[in-house]
């Protein structure tokens, strides 16, 4: 499973979603910009898009909540480690009140991996940092014997939010 990424205004990004109804879009808005998201077997209908392999996912997009993009920067190195810690993961997030979709998507154009999730509201999102299955889905793994664990990472890892259906607002 492949999944796309562009942005634009919101009009022009919602037409766009129109022009293809039979296509898996999801429309969302930002602090300060629209973005697409086509989820999709084959090929995207965006002329430049960011490109991204779907390493692991649960959930259906709903086009109704609250998005949150993790965005990891990974060495090339680091990237089967960083991929066989989510898809060993616990699988705690799927239980939690508010859940809606989770994916890991591996970069294809950068060193910047995306782990994105769909809330039903922002409150939900806050509830699930404070809980106990956060905790342990984000706990450093247990050192063997002091060993010194390679750093997989290129860059700080930064947090992007979006809305879906700001009309609705």
């Amino acid at each position: 499973m492949n999944l796309y990424m562009t942005t634009g205004t919101y009009d022009y990004m919602k037409k766009m979603r129109e022009k293809h109804p039979n296509e898996t879009m999801v429309l969302m808005q930002g602090e300060n910009t629209t973005l697409l998201l086509h989820e999709t077997e084959g090929k995207t209908i965006f002329q430049t898009p960011r490109r991204y392999e779907v390493v692991d996912g649960t959930g259906t997009f709903k086009e109704k909540g609250f998005f949150v993009f993790n965005n990891i920067p990974v060495t090339d190195e680091g990237r089967p480690i960083f991929e066989h810690r989510f898809k060993n993961r616990a699988g705690a997030i799927e239980n939690e009140p508010g859940y809606v979709a989770f994916r890991v998507l591996r970069p294809r154009d950068s060193d910047t991996y995306v782990v994105l999730t769909e809330w039903e509201s922002p409150a939900f999102f806050e509830k699930w940092k404070e809980s106990q299955a956060f905790s342990k889905a984000h706990a450093k793994p247990a050192d063997n014997a002091g060993e010194k664990r390679p750093n997989i990472f290129s860059g700080a890892s930064y947090i992007t939010t979006y809305k879906a259906k700001p009309e609705e607002e």
